[in-house]
């Protein structure tokens, strides 16, 4: 079936309009819902993205890169060259679910193909940069805390996350 894109992004902004505000204020959701919650079309291109549906609709949302690309809106210093498995990190990207679907496994089970898709590829280490609602499934998952980080948005506001990583073969 074809990924309809415009769902994928639908559910991104969702998403973050729906779990944000237990973690960030009013402007920092508003802004991470234009801007964290942007698709990135190569993850679908790439083959690297997965989604989750029930009842004919999208509930959850991630995937990995192979590209020097961390995290979505902010990272203008990336750039879209492939990464050497043999000694940098693939990239967990854009995790997302529907509020109504948080915390049944989804986010597992699309981590769990992100590690055997990684392991696959060469890729020994998986890292990320979450945004505060997604840092207690990574830290289950088996992912530890690097640093905390601010995000400066392209429209100036400023998000907490955490940049986190863990190997392919834990656990």
């Amino acid at each position: 079936m074809p990924v309809d894109a415009s769902a994928i992004a639908e559910l991104m902004r969702a998403s973050v309009l729906d779990l944000f505000p237990a973690y960030y204020d009013a402007a920092q959701t508003a802004s991470a819902s234009v801007h964290i919650a942007a698709l990135d079309l190569a993850l679908i291109e790439d083959g690297t993205y997965y989604v989750h549906e029930a009842g004919g609709e999208l509930v959850a949302c991630g995937g990995w890169s192979r590209r020097n690309k961390l995290f979505n809106g902010t990272d203008a210093g990336a750039d879209e060259r492939l990464l050497d498995p043999a000694t940098e990190p693939a990239r967990i990207r854009a995790m997302f679910a529907r509020a109504d679907w948080t915390r049944r496994g989804l986010g597992r089970a699309i981590l769990t193909s992100c590690v055997d898709a990684t392991r696959d590829e060469g890729f020994t280490r998986l890292a990320l940069m979450a945004t505060l609602p997604g840092v207690p499934l990574y830290k289950a998952f088996g992912f530890t805390e690097v640093e905390h980080a601010e995000l400066t948005l392209p429209d100036g506001v400023v998000l907490g996350a955490v940049a986190m990583e863990r190997d392919v073969d834990t656990f």
